[in-house]
């Protein structure tokens, strides 16, 4: 289980939309809070909260390390790095435990 690890992540809006690179060291207990709204800011606003992308990291620097990488990649870089493992931009939600994120 990742719960309690340090790992970098990426939410998108849907297929090819809106991303998030964010980092955390409980990634189940982050995307609550992105998708009940306890996070007010870029996520809610631009509805982005779909799973698409994680990383675990061995240490909270790396994972921050990974962050900052990723925020500075272009975005067809990223998109390439989520379709090399997700080509379809599911949400992998379902694989941590977590039932999808179902769009209101």
């Amino acid at each position: 289980m990742i719960e309690r690890h340090p790992c970098v992540y990426i939410l998108a809006s849907g297929r090819h939309g809106t991303l998030y690179v964010g980092v955390t060291s409980n990634l189940l207990g982050r995307l609550h809070q992105h998708r009940s709204g306890g996070i007010p800011g870029f996520t809610s606003r631009y509805h982005v909260h779909r799973l698409v992308h994680y990383e675990v990291a061995d240490t909270m620097e790396a994972a921050i390390a990974r962050e900052k990488q990723l925020k500075n990649w272009h975005r067809d870089w990223k998109a390439a790095l989520i379709e090399r493992s997700n080509p379809l931009w599911d949400d992998l939600s379902p694989s941590l435990g977590l039932p999808p994120f179902l769009s209101s």
